[in-house]
């Protein structure tokens, strides 16, 4: 039988995930799961400590290998090529990786890639561009060791943004960053989503990004708990052992049978 015609005016997903496993050091870390983004959509991954949504991401975007499972980015398999079109920031990290560097220098090296050496002709103009979106244009000039942890994660937000990527992925961009650096960052991702950016980003809470999560999907211990609109209460997803079926809220139709995110049998 041959698949349903896509109704008009849809967009097809830029990013589909289905049945995804990673074993690490001989144990299955994840245990089939999938995901979907959709230009302008933004998908929200949430979970315990230690429940797989980092490694879920890292295998992605292509950190770690896949021992089942297909990903697909603008409808081919996943490639080194298809990937450069992603943009990526892992869990918090340095942003001059432990080097002198300038804002500017670090956003702009956002351009580089194992086929290009050089960022090319009006580099500098698109990394200001790129750090003006999060509103952190005026530390252009400054070094990024000395900026602070919400300033440095800004930097690092706008390095992934440099490219113009039509899918964003985030492992926790809100971690520890101060409130300023989040108000910042939402106000982005609501331009980012407005101009059909799809955006799967990790989160332990929703906080300031509540009003722009059009999906949430839970997993713990490696599997898919819940796909569907973020319940009013999805903070408490986040910790290990809660009972994810709420009366309140039912998942939508997109949810396991579509994604093919069954859990264990």
């Amino acid at each position: 039988m041959s698949s349903p015609a896509k109704p008009p005016n849809v967009p097809s997903p830029v990013l589909v995930a289905r049945d995804v496993r990673v074993s690490l050091q001989g144990s299955e870390i994840l245990h089939g799961v999938g995901i979907e983004a959709s230009p302008g959509e933004v998908v929200a991954l949430m979970g315990g400590n230690g429940s797989g949504k980092s490694t879920f991401v890292r295998a992605l975007v292509g950190a770690v290998p896949t021992t089942a499972g297909t990903v697909e980015i603008f409808g081919e398999p996943a490639s080194p090529q298809a990937r450069t079109r992603v943009g990526y920031v892992p869990q918090r990290m340095t942003a001059s990786g432990g080097l002198a560097a300038t804002a500017l220098e670090v956003v702009t090296s956002g351009l580089l890639g194992h086929r290009t050496l050089r960022p090319g002709r009006g580099a500098s103009t698109r990394a200001l561009k790129a750090l003006a979106t999060l509103g952190v244009e005026n530390l252009a000039h400054r070094d990024v060791s000395h900026l602070s942890g919400g300033q440095q994660q800004r930097v690092l937000i706008s390095r992934a943004l440099v490219r113009s990527p039509q899918l964003l992925i985030l492992d926790e961009p809100m971690a520890g960053v101060d409130l300023e650096s989040q108000v910042a960052f939402a106000h982005a991702l609501g331009h980012l989503k407005e101009s059909g950016v799809a955006i799967v980003i990790v989160l332990h809470e929703l906080g300031a990004l509540a009003r722009h999560i059009d999906q949430a999907v839970v997993i713990e211990h490696g599997c898919i708990t819940y796909v569907g609109k973020p319940p009013k209460d999805l903070g408490v997803h986040a910790l290990p052992g809660h009972d994810h079926e709420h009366a309140h809220e039912e998942p939508d139709q997109r949810s396991t049978s579509r994604l093919g995110l069954e859990g264990p049998q």
